[in-house]
């Protein structure tokens, strides 16, 4: 699974194949979300409110 950033605790990732949306997985700790990037949809979360919220503005810039 190919890293494309880690910040702030973050780790911002995707697998090889990946079926379509484009989106991106989200872990911190043991938690994780899934974003679609086209207009940032939450898929899946398991990331408290506030971590959530800054992974969604990491991937916005």
């Amino acid at each position: 699974m190919p890293t494309l950033l880690k910040k702030y605790g973050f780790k911002f990732f995707f697998y090889a194949n990946e079926h379509k949306p484009k989106h991106i997985h989200v872990a911190r700790s043991d938690c994780f979300a899934k974003v679609e990037l086209k207009e940032l949809k939450v898929v899946q979360n398991y990331l408290k409110p506030k971590d959530l919220k800054l992974a969604l503005e990491i991937i916005k810039q």
